[in-house]
């Protein structure tokens, strides 16, 4: 009997997790990836380092860190869990270890270890991997018979899989061929905007405070007078705005952000209530009684947003420490406690860690990835309509899409 003829479009995660999966299964296999080493995305994520996955072993945890159409991912995530990534990088010889927020890395820091790890296991598998760019689609009635090659080559499939990623790092690759492909094959694919990315902020001090990194710090995202995020951890400042873990989650919540009144509120000193920060700050007055306001601050802040403070705090430089107001210094208080920046926009979606929206999962079975429009079609990772927050669990969705996928196939 014939091998089932099985194409995947795009060499990432989930294309390769697809690939060795629906090889092992007995199926003639072709990954078609068009960068010339595959993978290029998952080699720039964690900083280089990859975030492989997240050590988080309950379903109902896992699909909490999902805010776009998390109940689609339900049958995925059960079929193939982050314990099971977990597993199966161990078993192609890479070891893992767990850090801070259960983020799960390769021990040895390098991302190419987890690429060349997918790759050996879609080869070993019996998937075969080509370099090539597909320009379009033969498909008759609901079911799709061969890709066309930019070169013009017309490769015949029994079945095909798109798992071409979205539009973010373009330069991986993912330029959004994989919308086009599937909007040919009839599906709708919804209003695609960065996720995951550093926000624009309007303040006239962001420049002065480019390049500080704020540890231990909490964050409310706000529209208008109403909090829709809120987290702990790191940031950043840049020239344009703010960056960091905690912002790249906030902007999962965002939408239309030219259109709305979103502002960031910072806690510079989550761990002391108003009334300790006020007793902390009137002993470091009384250790500089006689020194200018601008020189007390070295032990409580940064010195890099001392100058920021000072001028917003409205309080003069000059001043001696003990003849600063209580007035004064409890709006010195509110101030550290409400640090606040106005945000204007996203960075563009060349910038974003990933791309929110895609194929509508409404035209997707979720327990096989299978197209319901199309009778030999099926999806798996980010070019599917579900985000995720930073911290590994993007790359889980590939995996564990991927897995379902090339099961089904």
């Amino acid at each position: 009997m014939d091998k089932k003829k099985v194409l995947i479009i795009g060499g990432g995660a989930s294309g390769l997790m697809a690939a060795a999966v629906s090889a092992k299964r007995g199926c003639d296999v072709t990954v078609i990836e068009k960068n010339a080493r595959p993978a290029r995305k998952v080699m720039i994520t964690g900083k280089g380092r990859c975030n492989v996955t997240n050590a988080c072993f309950d379903i109902n945890e896992l699909i909490s860190n999902v805010p776009r159409n998390p109940r689609f991912l339900y049958s995925a995530f059960s079929s193939f869990m982050p314990y099971d990534t977990m597993a199966l990088f161990e078993e192609l010889g890479v070891p893992l270890k767990i850090e801070r927020g259960n983020r799960v890395f390769p021990v040895s820091d390098k991302a190419v270890d987890i690429v060349d790890a997918l790759v050996k296991y879609a080869r070993q598998s019996g998937a075969g991997i080509i370099n090539a760019s597909v320009k379009a689609l033969e498909i008759e009635g609901n079911h799709i018979n061969a890709v066309i090659l930019d070169n013009c080559e017309r490769i015949e499939c029994d079945a095909l899989a798109i798992c071409t990623g979205g539009k973010s790092y373009p330069q991986t690759g993912s330029t959004g061929d994989g919308y086009a492909f599937a909007k040919a094959a009839g599906h709708t694919v919804t209003a695609l905007k960065p996720s995951l990315v550093p926000l624009v902020c309007s303040n006239n001090f962001i420049p002065s405070l480019q390049g500080l990194s704020l540890k231990n710090i909490n964050i409310k995202l706000m529209n208008g007078d109403k909090t829709i995020y809120s987290d702990f951890g790191e940031m950043l400042f840049t020239h344009f705005g703010v960056s960091g873990p905690v912002i790249l989650s906030a902007s999962a919540h965002m939408d239309k952000p030219r259109d709305k009144a979103y502002k960031l509120v910072i806690d510079l000193k989550p761990a002391l209530d108003e009334k300790t920060l006020d007793k902390r700050i009137q002993r470091d007055f009384e250790e500089n009684k006689n020194k200018d306001f601008i020189n007390s601050l070295s032990k409580l802040l940064p010195n890099k947003i001392i100058p920021t403070i000072v001028k917003l705090s409205g309080i003069q430089p000059s001043v001696k420490c003990n003849q600063i107001t209580r007035e004064e210094r409890m709006g010195l208080v509110n101030l550290l406690k409400n640090f606040t920046v106005d945000i204007t926009d996203f960075r563009p979606i060349e910038e974003a860690v990933i791309t929110s929206g895609g194929v509508n999962v409404k035209e997707i079975d979720p327990k096989t990835m299978k197209s319901k429009l199309v009778d030999n079609l099926y999806f798996a990772g980010e070019v599917i309509d579900v985000d995720a927050y930073t911290g590994g669990f993007n790359l889980q969705i590939a995996f564990s899409t991927g897995y379902v996928c090339g099961n089904s196939i």
